[in-house]
């Protein structure tokens, strides 16, 4: 939690992309073509975009990621100074392209189709300063890819007694390590650890971990929670939805702003407050097409 008056801070380690998204009256079929009725170009990644939100919103945002030396990666590191993001590259001899994205997004529903290759990354070091900008950050966030990273932020941020979020998108066995280091959990309905089937499994899963706030989104369904000794549900606003791309990341980014921008006591008030407020911002992307339109769109309350 940020105890001055200076711009929260937030930490973001993870992926970056570049999205290529295209609007589409309906997904095509085998063999055939269809035509765009809009595109868009971006970088995109979890953390990635969680970070654009959280810089949006008014705070200091980094991101810790691979991106590289290819002249591909100039994409990802314009469009994140652009838009109030720094990075720090723990791949920076990397000569292979950065992961692209090609993204579908058809028409009325908002609903999407990815295609993307992640290279491996076998050469990614973890920064000699990590420690320091988690001691400088007021929440790190993690989305779970580039688990060498991931696991030394965990760690030191617990050392450090920096509250941590971990951006559940899916269940991945690297998480067995991460957990116990985590102090948030929010994940999509999709994130399912071995033997969970519901979200009262996952809740005793992670509680089991040591993760001491559990979040489960539904999209535009109720989000269920569970914290110390208490648990419930937070609407989901309803909005008209033309894009559904990267409205997770946004959620998350919204609500590590807020973890780091109120004071108060930490208990079921606090955390469905944030999370309330994460629904909204989350909301607001899902309303123009393309992972950038709602900034310049959107009235910062």
């Amino acid at each position: 939690m940020n105890t001055n008056h200076s711009a929260p801070s937030g930490l973001f380690v993870g992926l970056a992309t570049i999205d290529v998204i295209h609007a589409v009256d309906r997904m095509p079929t085998p063999n055939e073509k269809v035509d765009a009725t809009a595109q868009a170009l971006a970088a995109g990644g979890p953390a990635a975009n969680a970070a654009v939100t959280f810089a949006h919103l008014g705070g200091s945002a980094t991101l810790v990621t691979a991106v590289g030396r290819h002249r591909l990666a100039e994409i990802i590191r314009s469009d994140l100074s652009e838009h109030g993001v720094r990075i720090e590259d723990a791949s920076p001899h990397r000569d292979e392209p950065p992961t692209v994205a090609s993204i579908a997004v058809s028409g009325g529903h908002g609903d999407r189709a990815v295609i993307a290759y992640t290279s491996g990354a076998g050469d990614i070091e973890v920064p000699d300063g990590l420690a320091a900008l988690v001691e400088h950050s007021d929440v790190v966030l993690i989305d779970g890819h580039h688990p060498p990273l991931a696991r030394a932020a965990a760690e030191a941020a617990r050392r450090l007694g920096r509250r941590t979020v971990l951006d559940g998108g899916r269940w991945r066995p690297s998480f067995e390590e991460l957990l116990p280091h985590v102090d948030v959990a929010v994940c999509s309905a999709d994130f399912r650890p071995p033997g969970c089937r519901t979200d009262a499994d996952v809740f005793g899963r992670l509680a089991a971990y040591g993760v001491r706030w559990t979040a489960v989104t539904h999209g535009e369904a109720p989000i269920a929670w569970r914290g110390p000794g208490a648990s419930g549900e937070v609407p989901a606003p309803a909005v008209e939805v033309v894009d559904t791309l990267g409205a997770g990341d946004v959620f998350h980014g919204s609500l590590c702003h807020q973890f780091a921008s109120r004071t108060g006591p930490e208990d079921g008030d606090w955390f469905t407050s944030c999370l309330a407020r994460a629904a909204v911002d989350a909301a607001r992307s899902c309303t123009s097409f393309g992972s950038r339109t709602w900034l310049r769109n959107d009235g910062v309350a």
